[in-house]
Formats: C-alpha cells, sequence, structure tokens
C-alpha cells in the first residue's frame, strides 16, 4: 500500500526513528517502524485484518472507516485506507482512544 500522512508532524515520526524515539521512547519507535513497513507491504487493509496482523481491527461509532494496529500498552496507530485503483492508506495519529 503507498502511506499518506495526516501531517508533516506524524510523517517525521513514521519514518525517522531517531525523531520517533524522542517522542515515544526507544521501544514504541521500534513498533511505529514495524507498524508502518507492514501497512506498506500489505496488498490491501483486508490482509491485515483477515491475519490479525499488528491486531489490526476496524473501528467503530465516531471512527467509522479507521482501523488500528496496536503498539505499546493501550496504544494504536490508527489510519483510514483511501479507496482509488490502488490502496492508499492514510496514517491519522497514534493516541490512546480508550
Amino acid at each position: 500500500m503507498i502511506i499518506w500522512y495526516k501531517s508533516k508532524k506524524l510523517e517525521k515520526v513514521c519514518t525517522d526513528y531517531a525523531s520517533a524515539q524522542r517522542v515515544h521512547g526507544k521501544d514504541m519507535a521500534r513498533i511505529i517502524h514495524m507498524r508502518i513497513d507492514q501497512i506498506a507491504a500489505a496488498d490491501s487493509v483486508e490482509s491485515l485484518v483477515k491475519y490479525s496482523i499488528g491486531r489490526c481491527h476496524s473501528l467503530q461509532g465516531n471512527r467509522d472507516g479507521e482501523y488500528a494496529m496496536d503498539l505499546i500498552h493501550h496504544y494504536r496507530l490508527l489510519f483510514e485506507v483511501k479507496k482509488t485503483e490502488i490502496n492508499i492508506a492514510k496514517i491519522m495519529c497514534i493516541e490512546d482512544y480508550h
């Protein structure tokens, strides 16, 4: 999948390990980058959900249309899929929405 980001700050955290480590710590940075690599390597979001990669799951309610992947503890990487001829994942945020 192709990956877009909601903001430049989020893009920097997701693409630059040193930035992610400064903002979220070493363990979280490692997992964030692993999840981004998994999304990029996937053919579709359906394959992420089907094979439970990163415990990927769809959200409901006011977050309908968004997906989440586990990070550390209650934190999740949230993204939505833009459907075109190719799948594009737009990374929305890293947060604890519980």
